[in-house]
């Protein structure tokens, strides 16, 4: 559960931002490592998500990478930024998620390689989307 910033109130995975001159698995592992305090050491892209949405009223367009950690160093642990809880999947909490998270999320799961775009207005509905899935590069 987020508890500041982007996404505060929902149920979401680790991210945030790539700092300058950072590799997107750098950026992967510093999150991680500030968020639930891990490391992560086995992981694989599984998306590559774009959103052309509206953030504070601005229109936005956003590109997220997903990664799937299968291993890491470290016991997971609530932080500032993040409370922690465990869920199976047939009782993921979709209602307390992003919006676009039941789209995507469930392929992912099943070991699926998607990439995938969404729009949404300006209400945060989702207008349009597309979900392809591809091969082990995403």
């Amino acid at each position: 559960m987020k508890k500041r910033g982007f996404g505060e109130g929902r149920w979401n995975g680790v991210g945030g931002k790539v700092a300058p001159s950072e590799s997107i698995e750098g950026a992967l592992i510093r999150e991680a490592q500030e968020e639930i305090d891990i490391t992560p050491t086995d992981y694989c892209k599984v998306a590559d998500i774009t959103f052309d949405q509206y953030f504070k009223g601005k229109h936005a367009l956003m590109h997220v990478n997903v990664f799937i950690a299968t291993a890491w160093s470290g016991e997971p642990t609530e932080s500032e930024e993040m409370k922690l809880q465990w869920f199976s999947i047939s009782s993921l909490p979709f209602d307390t998620m992003w919006q676009d998270d039941p789209y995507w999320l469930p392929l992912v799961l099943e070991g699926k390689k998607i990439q995938a775009s969404f729009i949404m207005d300006k209400e945060g509905t989702i207008t349009e989307y597309t979900i392809q899935e591809v091969a082990d590069h995403v």
